[in-house]
Protein backbone atom coordinates (compact mmCIF):
# COMPACT_ATOMS: atom_id res chain seq x y z
CA UNK A 1 0.00 0.00 0.00
CA UNK A 2 1.54 2.97 -0.96
CA UNK A 3 0.42 6.07 -0.18
CA UNK A 4 1.13 9.28 -2.87
CA UNK A 5 1.63 12.60 -1.60
CA UNK A 6 1.16 15.90 -3.99
CA UNK A 7 4.17 18.08 -4.66
CA UNK A 8 3.85 21.52 -3.04
CA UNK A 9 4.32 24.73 -5.18
CA UNK A 10 6.99 26.67 -4.41
CA UNK A 11 3.91 29.52 -3.17
CA UNK A 12 2.41 26.98 -0.98
CA UNK A 13 6.14 26.38 0.80
CA UNK A 14 6.68 29.90 0.65
CA UNK A 15 3.36 31.07 1.85
CA UNK A 16 4.20 28.33 4.82
CA UNK A 17 7.47 29.85 5.86
CA UNK A 18 5.76 33.42 6.01
CA UNK A 19 3.17 32.47 8.13
CA UNK A 20 5.90 30.40 10.64
CA UNK A 21 8.03 33.25 10.81
CA UNK A 22 5.35 35.63 11.16
CA UNK A 23 3.74 33.14 14.35
CA UNK A 24 7.00 33.22 15.76
CA UNK A 25 7.46 37.10 15.36
CA UNK A 26 4.19 37.33 17.18
CA UNK A 27 4.37 34.59 19.87
CA UNK A 28 8.07 36.38 20.62
CA UNK A 29 5.83 39.86 21.14
CA UNK A 30 3.39 38.12 23.06
CA UNK A 31 5.43 36.61 25.51
CA UNK A 32 7.49 39.33 26.34
CA UNK A 33 4.45 41.70 26.67
CA UNK A 34 3.05 38.74 29.36
CA UNK A 35 6.49 39.06 30.80
CA UNK A 36 6.19 42.65 31.33
CA UNK A 37 2.85 42.72 32.71
CA UNK A 38 4.33 40.32 35.32
CA UNK A 39 7.48 41.70 36.23
CA UNK A 40 6.60 45.48 36.15
CA UNK A 41 5.38 45.95 39.51
CA UNK A 42 8.68 44.48 40.79
CA UNK A 43 10.08 46.90 38.23
CA UNK A 44 8.79 49.85 40.04
CA UNK A 45 9.81 48.48 43.23
CA UNK A 46 6.20 47.51 45.32
CA UNK A 47 6.98 44.14 45.57
CA UNK A 48 9.93 42.82 47.71
CA UNK A 49 11.59 39.19 49.34
CA UNK A 50 10.02 36.38 48.48
CA UNK A 51 7.14 37.78 46.78
CA UNK A 52 9.41 39.54 43.94
CA UNK A 53 10.99 35.86 43.23
CA UNK A 54 7.56 34.42 42.87
CA UNK A 55 6.15 37.01 40.24
CA UNK A 56 9.47 36.72 38.44
CA UNK A 57 8.81 33.03 37.82
CA UNK A 58 5.20 33.18 37.75
CA UNK A 59 6.06 36.29 35.02
CA UNK A 60 8.38 33.35 33.49
CA UNK A 61 5.84 30.81 33.48
CA UNK A 62 3.04 33.19 31.98
CA UNK A 63 5.77 33.90 29.09
CA UNK A 64 5.88 30.47 28.12
CA UNK A 65 2.36 29.83 28.13
CA UNK A 66 1.92 32.81 26.09
CA UNK A 67 4.44 31.93 23.25
CA UNK A 68 3.45 28.40 23.38
CA UNK A 69 -0.44 29.63 23.11
CA UNK A 70 0.07 32.13 20.46
CA UNK A 71 2.48 29.48 18.19
CA UNK A 72 -0.01 27.13 18.41
CA UNK A 73 -3.04 29.06 17.48
CA UNK A 74 -0.89 31.16 14.44
CA UNK A 75 0.29 27.82 12.64
CA UNK A 76 -3.37 25.82 13.52
CA UNK A 77 -4.92 28.68 11.92
CA UNK A 78 -2.86 28.40 8.86
CA UNK A 79 -3.34 24.64 8.67
CA UNK A 80 -7.25 24.70 8.70
CA UNK A 81 -7.32 27.61 5.94
CA UNK A 82 -8.44 26.08 2.22
CA UNK A 83 -5.05 26.17 0.24
CA UNK A 84 -7.11 26.26 -3.23
CA UNK A 85 -7.53 29.91 -1.76
CA UNK A 86 -4.50 30.79 -2.42
CA UNK A 87 -4.18 30.58 -6.18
Amino acid sequence: MTTARARRTQAQRDAMTIETVSALFSSTLYAGATFLLFVLPVLYGLVSGAAKNGLVTVAGVAAAVAFVARMVEGLWRFGQRDPEADE
